[in-house]
């Protein structure tokens, strides 16, 4: 093995396993944002799979780790302005 590739196999091995172990994305995924959903909301969701609605309106089943995406940014006026009063 020549000295300019040794290690190469395990550069790709971990870059393999990154992305194996990295949530897959779905098309659209590109503008999908974290939501705001009061907790006791996301718990009924989890056991009932019924759908929940953000603070913007939105509506969907959550799934997905939220800290993978940004922050609606409606979600995140409408809070701010909530909190606010």
């Amino acid at each position: 093995m020549s000295q300019d590739t040794e290690g190469t196999t395990d550069v790709l091995d971990r870059e393999l396993e990154k992305l194996l172990n990295e949530e897959q994305v779905e098309d659209g995924d590109h503008d999908r944002y974290s939501h705001y959903v009061k907790k006791d909301k996301i718990l009924k969701s989890a056991l009932s799979g019924k759908p929940v609605i953000a603070l913007c309106g939105k509506v969907w089943v959550p799934g997905r780790d939220p800290e993978k995406f940004p922050v609606c940014p409606t979600c995140k006026e409408i809070y701010e302005t909530l909190r606010d009063e």
